[in-house]
């Protein structure tokens, strides 16, 4: 007989952020990282040495939950795009990033399953613009619906109960529930293509942010985004989400200011 799997506790609504100490408050330049919090896990780790994987030798499924299970937490969001005809298209994705601030610029990527490109891409390939939406959590769930594999004609805030708020400058709608959204013009267009292939996987595009829309809820008085506050979620591996959890700061470091303890350093054998 089947075990039936562990209930898991009911998920907190309740904020969980908070600020800490980092974890080694000891550490001092060119200190070993032993010491400090975890450390111990790290070292039997290391004793028992690493697994290394050859993408050549690889399949792209093979690939794919390596990549999403090593590479996180990602910050996922909603574009909205509009089809030539006018279809209205939602879709959440956490091949997601910002790229630069001058320009302001956020990067998306899309793959082209069974040689068909996405709806987004394609909408954006043709219209040229389109909106970026933070996913935070009382929505995430809303959110998860618009991944599903609809029919390009298929209008998929319908179902996910989410608001069209009309956008400034583009004609692609903004979510009214999302605390930070992104107007966006497309900046650049690169299709992506195996090494030695011609054949079209993926493609990448840039996003010239013209209009930015934030809840004054979540802006702090020095007009910086609290993150308590937006409560942003993130794609971990395989079908799992996080949230934020505790947060640290460590001070930006200035050479003029240490560059004779790291000289110092230097002279050490």
């Amino acid at each position: 007989m089947k075990a039936s799997p562990k209930k898991r506790p009911s998920f907190e609504p309740e904020s969980t952020f908070r600020l800490t100490e980092p974890p080694n408050t000891n550490w001092r330049y060119g200190d070993s990282y032993m010491g400090s919090l975890g450390a111990e896990d790290w070292a039997k780790d290391e004793e028992q040495g690493w697994k290394t994987f050859d993408t050549s030798q690889m399949t792209p499924r093979e690939i794919y939950p390596l990549m999403i299970s090593g590479i996180i937490p990602r910050p996922i969001a909603f574009v909205s795009s509009l089809s030539p005809a006018g279809v209205p298209n939602l879709a959440p994705f956490s091949y997601f990033s910002m790229v630069s601030h001058h320009p302001p610029l956020v990067s998306i990527s899309f793959l082209h399953p069974r040689h068909k490109e996405k709806d987004t891409s394609e909408n954006i390939r043709a219209t040229k613009a389109f909106t970026v939406n933070i996913i935070s959590e009382p929505f995430v769930a809303n959110a998860n619906f618009t991944s599903i594999d609809a029919p390009a004609d298929v209008d998929e805030w319908i179902g996910s109960g989410l608001t069209k708020e009309p956008s400034t400058i583009v004609k692609s709608p903004r979510v009214k529930e999302s605390a930070f959204s992104m107007e966006c013009e497309l900046y650049h267009l690169h299709d992506l293509c195996p090494p030695g292939s011609s054949e079209v996987t993926g493609t990448l595009i840039l996003g010239h942010i013209r209009m930015l829309h934030v809840r004054k809820a979540v802006l702090s008085e020095k007009g910086i985004v609290k993150a308590n506050n937006l409560r942003p979620v993130s794609r971990l591996g395989g079908k799992m989400y996080g949230r934020l959890g505790d947060a640290f700061e460590l001070p930006r470091l200035s050479w003029e200011k240490e560059k004779d303890v790291v000289n110092e350093l230097q002279k050490k054998p």
